[in-house]
């Protein structure tokens, strides 16, 4: 049964900036009040002046849509700082050797940190402001030797921003049907016990983790999604249209489309309705 008072989430719609048709399609359904949240990657190539300020007019359109920064650290995107370190060709790491390098103790903290003050700058740049919160691509900033240098610069440059952690809030069985959430809920443990220790509020659950190659409906995992998950709850999501810049830096696609008009279809919002739940 329904509880009398919906719960509230945050759909966020990660990496806005990483092609021009994946921001127009955001902005779109922001305007349709589908989405409430979405992640700005300033070291994507389709960030500047003009994409900024489509995405601003569209949020304060919108009765509440937050706007983050989307910290990137793994290829194939490039570092906003000159000395930043360690790189391949020119790029930040791939994701699997960031990871690894992390957990190796090879990471520079306060390499890591400057860059992400530069990012941090760079956003208050375009928007004028510090972001409402602050995420990674690829969950970095949930990673051994970035976390703790992620919390700090938070905290000096955005100390009344939130932070994504990516632990679900489900019963101890329910986690071991994920292997992809299970990783998340092992990194997001410590990442959690960070940020209280430094005292930066952070989501209580986390949705949105799959299996993007394998191509699955996306109705049905929304709905799968959306059964259990807390108030105040961040659900990630990766909507898009496809174009030329798209494929030429990441392999999520046409699982973008499909999410895309999954999220723009009458569908959607009766399946949130059918849960209980509004966008806060």
């Amino acid at each position: 049964m329904v509880a009398n008072a919906p719960k509230r989430i945050w759909l966020c719609a990660d990496d806005y900036g990483i092609s021009p048709k994946v921001n127009g399609a955001i902005r779109d359904l922001i305007a349709r009040g589908r989405l409430n949240a979405t992640s700005v990657m300033v070291a994507g190539p389709a960030i500047g002046r003009d994409e900024a300020d489509a995405l601003a007019a569209a949020a304060a359109s919108s009765q509440r849509c937050a706007i983050g920064l989307h910290v990137t650290l793994t290829a194939p995107f490039r570092p906003l700082t000159m000395h930043f370190k360690p790189t391949d060709g020119g790029m930040f790491l791939p994701f699997a050797k960031l990871l690894r390098f992390g957990l190796m103790g090879r990471l520079d903290a306060e390499v890591i940190r400057t860059e992400l003050t530069v990012q941090l700058s760079s956003f208050g740049e375009l928007f004028g402001r510090a972001p409402d919160f602050v995420d990674g691509h690829q969950h970095v900033q949930l990673f051994p030797g970035v976390r703790d240098a992620f919390l700090a610069a938070v905290k000096e440059a955005a100390p009344g921003a939130w932070v994504r952690q990516c632990g679900r809030n489900r019963p101890l069985l329910e986690r071991f049907g994920s292997a992809k959430g299970l990783v998340l809920d092992v990194l997001s443990a410590r990442f959690r016990r960070r940020a209280s220790s430094s005292n930066i509020a952070f989501n209580p659950d986390f949705a949105g983790a799959y299996d993007f190659s394998s191509k699955p409906d996306f109705a049905a995992l929304m709905q799968q999604f959306l059964q259990g998950v807390s108030e105040g709850a961040v659900l990630m999501c990766h909507p898009g249209e496809v174009d030329d810049v798209l494929v030429s830096l990441d392999p999520l696609t046409e699982q973008r489309e499909r999410e895309y008009a999954f999220l723009a279809s009458e569908q959607f919002p009766r399946l949130l309705a059918a849960n209980g739940i509004v966008l806060s």
